[in-house]
């Protein structure tokens, strides 16, 4: 596997009900979970499973997935903003009952895992728990679509848009895509473990870095039976080393 990311298993070789649309990975690195349109959940590695949406009749496809601090929990968000906890993770607020300009892209939790944010692609944000409202591009007049969101260790977030774009809240603006030839569009955005850095990929499965983000390769041209929809980088200091 590329740099020190280790493979743990995949859903690569099951008959899915649905695509799998986001990715989270353990504390430590040595695992991660999937999780599929139709909240289904997928442990692997030292990822525990704590539940999942796959039996619940959804009101919209369930869109991303963020852990908890400590790996024992995690939330899954759907497009209409509906937020589900497992584990260790608790609610803290939804736009499920809200008319929504856009639908919700993604999730990203807090620092102190007593929060999280919302992402909608027209760019805006909603803060729940402790994380706190910094900015959104909700009245930008955006390009693309934004497609995901980070956070930073500082506290603030970066948004990513389809072609390349990122937005920085509270974090440091390190470079972005725009004005770059994209074999496909970008489809998901993780920082590293410092903040002074960040990749971005695309759904060809090609990975871009910012800052001191490192490169340790992709998979751009190879033939894939399916978009790249998600991302993770170790963020343990203790692996990191």
């Amino acid at each position: 596997m590329p740099g020190n990311a280790g493979f743990f298993g995949s859903a690569g070789g099951l008959t899915l009900n649905k695509p799998i649309v986001g990715m989270a990975l353990t504390p430590d690195g040595g695992g991660y979970w999937l999780v599929a349109a139709d909240g289904g959940v997928f442990a692997y590695g030292d990822a525990v499973f704590y539940g999942s949406a796959g039996n619940v009749a959804l009101n919209s496809p369930i869109v991303g997935i963020a852990a908890t601090p400590d790996g024992a929990g995690y939330w899954l968000v759907a497009a209409d903003g509906g937020v589900f906890g497992y584990g260790d993770a608790l609610y803290y607020g939804s736009t499920g009952g809200q008319t929504l300009n856009a639908p919700i892209v993604g999730i990203a939790r807090d620092a102190a895992g007593t929060g999280y944010w919302l992402v909608a692609s027209d760019g805006g944000v909603f803060a729940y728990g402790s994380a706190p409202f910094l900015g959104s591009a909700g009245a930008v007049r955006l390009l693309a679509p934004i497609v995901g969101i980070t956070p930073s260790p500082t506290g603030g977030y970066w948004l990513a848009g389809s072609d390349g774009g990122v937005f920085a809240y509270d974090a440091p603006f390190l470079g972005s895509l725009v004005g770059t030839a994209l074999a496909a569009p970008i489809s998901a955005i993780t920082a590293t473990a410092d903040g002074n850095g960040y990749w971005l990929t695309a759904k060809g499965g090609g990975v871009f870095t910012e800052g001191d983000a490192g490169f340790y390769g992709d998979v751009a041209g190879i033939r894939l039976n399916g978009p790249i929809v998600g991302f993770g980088a170790v963020q343990s200091a203790e692996v990191a080393r």
